[in-house]
This record gives structure tokens, C-alpha cells and sequence, in this order.
């Protein structure tokens, strides 16, 4: 059985259990875990590990307790909007966007070393204008741009699976408005889970070709 660990903030824990750690929440995790497990029945072990509130400097201080010793099979990782979201509304607390690419570049190097064999899936950090963003939309836009153009930049030195979806939203926004997908901008609706979800199986089922995946 091949254990798959999704990692973030809240668009990852979306609720998620502290107690039953089956329970993946309300969001995209729970939709993959519907779709692989019904269609590959006792194939996988899902774990959610996202933690609401997040920046990249908070995943990297869980690095042992919520990924290493895990030791998952397949880690998908959604981080970003925070580092530029704590900054905003007088707390101050963001993370630039050079420190988000040298932390992530060190978590990484320590998950690589200390699980050699895990394949890692970076999600594009996103953002619409919305209530939550729009106040200081120009801000929003353009610092979580240039961390998604860090999340690509790492995700590429490390030869990993990267995951576009923030062109996905902008799609979607011609459809209906911003609020459909994410309800503030920035917290997805159930139609923006399942936008990520979509992607997140097309590009899993890629890396599933990889010879040996199944070796384990």
C-alpha cells in the first residue's frame, strides 16, 4: 500500500480531524481520496497533515513530525498564500519572497536525503480577487505571483512535479465569478476543490507511469 501525505495550510486541512485521522476534511484531499480509493481500492493510505494558518517557515518546523516520519510514498504540497497573507493587516508576519524560496529549498533537500525514494507533487499558490483580497488586491496579486514563480523555480531545481494552478483560476473565473471558486479569494468553495483535485489527478497520473511506482 503506497501512503500519500497532502501538506499546506488551510486549503489543505479544510477541517480536517485531529482525532480520526481518516477524516481528510472538507477540501481537495478528501475528493482524491474519494476518486484513487474507489478506483483503486486498498491501494493507498491518505494522510493529511495541513495546518491552518501556515507559511512555508511553520510546514518547515513540522518537517520530522509531519512528513519524515511518515515516510509517505507520494507528498503533495500546497504553501504559499500565508507567507503573503501575515504580512497584510498590520501583523507583519509574512515571509519574503526570497526567505520562502530558501526555506523551501531546505525542506526539500532534508526530504529528499531523508526519503530518497518519495515523489513530491508542488502545487501553485493562488489567488482572485475577492472580500479577503481586495482591499489590497495589487499587493495580493503580485507577491503571491512571484511565490508561485518560487514554487516552480524549486520545484524544477529539485526535478519535481509541478502542479499549475493558478491559470486554472483565472479560466474559471470567465465562467463565474471569483466567489464561485474561492469564496474570499482565497479559501476555495467546493467547485475550487474540485478544480484542484482535477489537476491533481491528471499530473498524479503521470508520475504513476514512472517505472517501479508500484515496485513497493
Amino acid at each position: 500500500m503506497k501512503t500519500i501525505l497532502f501538506q499546506g495550510d488551510s486549503i489543505t486541512d479544510a477541517g480536517r480531524s485531529r482525532e480520526d485521522f481518516s477524516d481528510l476534511g472538507r477540501g481537495y484531499a478528501t475528493l482524491i481520496k474519494s476518486e484513487l480509493g474507489f478506483e483503486e481500492p486498498g491501494a493507498y493510505d491518505f494522510l493529511n497533515r495541513g495546518v491552518s494558518g501556515n507559511r512555508v517557515v511553520d510546514l518547515y518546523a513540522r518537517i520530522k513530525s509531519d512528513i519524515i516520519n511518515l515516510k509517505p510514498d507520494v507528498m503533495s504540497i500546497l504553501i504559499g498564500v500565508n507567507d503573503v497573507w501575515h504580512e497584510l493587516g498590520g501583523r507583519h508576519n509574512g515571509v519574503d519572497a526570497e526567505k520562502y524560496e530558501k526555506i523551501y529549498t531546505m525542506l526539500l533537500d532534508e526530504v529528499q536525503a531523508a526519503l530518497p525514494d518519495v515523489k513530491i507533487m508542488i502545487l501553485e499558490p493562488f489567488v482572485l480577487k475577492a472580500s479577503a483580497t481586495e482591499g489590497e488586491w495589487e499587493c495580493f496579486r503580485g507577491e503571491v505571483y512571484k511565490r508561485a514563480e518560487k514554487a516552480q523555480a524549486v520545484a524544477r531545481r529539485h526535478h519535481l512535479t509541478f502542479i499549475p494552478l493558478q491559470e486554472k483560476f483565472l479560466e474559471a473565473e470567465k465562467q463565474c465569478p471569483a466567489e464561485y471558486w474561492l469564496r474570499d479569494g482565497v479559501h476555495p468553495t467546493n467547485m475550487g476543490h474540485e478544480l484542484i483535485k482535477r489537476e491533481w489527478i491528471r499530473y498524479f497520473n503521470q508520475i504513476k507511469e514512472i517505472p517501479c511506482f508500484h515496485c513497493k
